[in-house]
C-alpha cells in the first residue's frame, strides 16, 4: 500500500522559521527513500548574525539548522496530518569551523521511525564535502486520532 506524502514545498527556504533564513540556512529539497524513510537537505551561508566578532559560527547555531534538518525530515516522512510534536534529546558535535559567507550543505535523514518517536541524524558539510558539524536526535511524533 502507498501512503501519500505530505506536500512541503510550502516549507522549502527558511522551513517557516525566520531565524533559519536570517542567519543563511535555506532547504532546498526533500524527499522519502525506499525504506520509507525521510529526508532533506539545504544550504548555508552563514550571515554575521549566525557568527561571533571573529567570522565563526557559533554552536547554538548549527544546533538550530542541524534540528531543523532533523525535523523536516522527519515530517517529509508523516502523512497527513501527523507531524513532529518536539525535540526530546539532542546531541550536537562541531568538527571544524563555518566561516562567515563561506558555503555549505545540510541534510537532516531519519534513522528510525516508530509510532510515537523518531531517531533521526543531520550534518552540514563544507564545499570539499569535509563534516562541519553533525547532530542526532530523538523526537515526539503527534499521529492524527484515527476513527
Amino acid at each position: 500500500m502507498t501512503v501519500a506524502r505530505k506536500d512541503m514545498d510550502r516549507w522549502l527556504g527558511n522551513g517557516g522559521m525566520e531565524i533559519i533564513g536570517a542567519i543563511g540556512g535555506s532547504f532546498e529539497s526533500y524527499g522519502v527513500d525506499g525504506e520509507d524513510l525521510g529526508w532533506a537537505t539545504g544550504v548555508f551561508t552563514p550571515t554575521q548574525l549566525a557568527c561571533n566578532p571573529h567570522g565563526a559560527v557559533q554552536a547554538g547555531v548549527h544546533s538550530v539548522l542541524l534540528d531543523a534538518a532533523m525535523n523536516f525530515a522527519i515530517n517529509a516522512a508523516l502523512s497527513g496530518k501527523d507531524r513532529t510534536q518536539a525535540t526530546i534529546e539532542m546531541s550536537t558535535e562541531l568538527m571544524r569551523p563555518a566561516m562567515l559567507s563561506e558555503n555549505y550543505t545540510m541534510r537532516g535523514e531519519i534513522v528510525r521511525l516508530t509510532r510515537q518517536i523518531a531517531y533521526a541524524e543531520a550534518t552540514i558539510s563544507n564545499a570539499e564535502g569535509k563534516l562541519v558539524s553533525r547532530s542526532t536526535g530523538t523526537f515526539l511524533i503527534h499521529r492524527e486520532a484515527k476513527d
